[in-house]
């Protein structure tokens, strides 16, 4: 399981369920969340919003189609006031320029399949419906 209330790096948690239960982690997944709250710490100092992965034992999600591998996370767009709240594409708080750095840092440190989100203004997303809220980060080799 994902460390939950984790001060030592640039990552917050959320999902439901809550308290952890939906952020059953692969091995591959933690260590790149990881490195990217270790990098994203070393450029700025709000954290970002690191939401649902998986259920133990990798049964369904009642959330998502996905997220049973351990290989896949939702993430939060960066805000300018560093709340941690949701936040829309749409909103007035959206950073998409910090959002722009953080999907940098997960593509720099893995290889990943896709990442789903909704603002095209940032290079290598794909659109996907609800996603304009959160980004969906899937590693290669995730089902």
């Amino acid at each position: 399981m994902l460390p939950q209330g984790y001060e030592g790096g640039g990552y917050y948690t959320y999902g439901t369920p809550d308290q952890g239960r939906s952020q059953y982690a692969h091995p591959r997944l933690m260590t790149l969340i990881g490195l990217v709250a270790e990098a994203w710490a070393a450029i700025d100092e709000r954290k970002f919003g690191v939401g649902n992965i998986s259920l133990a034992d990798g049964v369904k999600h009642p959330d998502h189609a996905t997220h049973r591998s351990g290989l896949e996370v939702d993430v939060r767009p960066v805000r300018k006031d560093g709340r941690r709240l949701p936040c829309s594409i749409h909103d007035a708080q959206y950073d998409r320029e910090a959002t722009t750095k953080l999907i940098a840092l997960f593509r720099k440190n893995a290889a990943l399949k896709v990442v789903l989100f909704n603002d095209l203004a940032i290079p290598h997303v794909t659109p996907a419906k609800g996603h304009h809220d959160h980004f969906h980060i899937q590693l290669l080799g995730a089902k």
